[in-house]
């Protein structure tokens, strides 16, 4: 298989996922999209490399959040949560109406707990991979998911949450 089909199958079968995490960390949806091209392009120009990388769907996702980070530091503007991101983050699953609720409540969990999720849920990433990927310690990361795993069961299922 030649390079420039290798990386078009990864692009394929990755782009939706990457797409999905970085609107998932926070990012609204035109933000995500051009971090998640600027992270293909620079994938492909490096794509030798980034192939044999463990985890290239991490490795993309990484680099979008690095680029959402650098174009903010370059604006200076902080841009708050708002309906707009859930709302990007629904628009993603358009086909699926049952995630909704789900989708909502993952865009309302604090900027790091939704890159855990998006990483270790979206992406299926193991602990390792997303501390790596997120550049924290393995024990922050599972300290991230165990709080955000709460937020989300005490959102979406209240009435289990007052039986325990």
């Amino acid at each position: 298989m030649t390079p420039e089909e290798s990386f078009a199958e990864f692009y394929a079968a990755w782009k939706d996922p990457c797409l999905r995490a970085v609107v998932a960390s926070g990012t609204d949806r035109a933000t995500a999209e051009e971090a998640v091209a600027e992270a293909f392009s620079r994938a492909w120009a490096s794509w030798p490399k980034v192939s044999r990388h463990p985890a290239p769907s991490a490795w993309i996702v990484r680099t979008a959040l690095n680029h959402r980070v650098s174009r903010w530091r370059r604006t200076r503007r902080e841009v708050a949560l708002t309906t707009e991101i859930a709302d990007g983050v629904i628009a993603l699953n358009a086909a699926h109406p049952e995630r909704d609720d789900l989708l909502r409540a993952v865009a309302a969990l604090p900027r790091r707990q939704r890159e855990v999720v998006a990483l270790r849920m979206f992406l299926d990433l193991d602990t390792q991979r997303t501390a790596e990927a997120l550049d924290l310690s393995p024990g922050t990361v599972t300290a991230h998911l165990h709080r955000a795993l709460a937020a989300l069961r005490a959102t979406l299922s209240p009435d289990l949450e007052a039986c325990s």
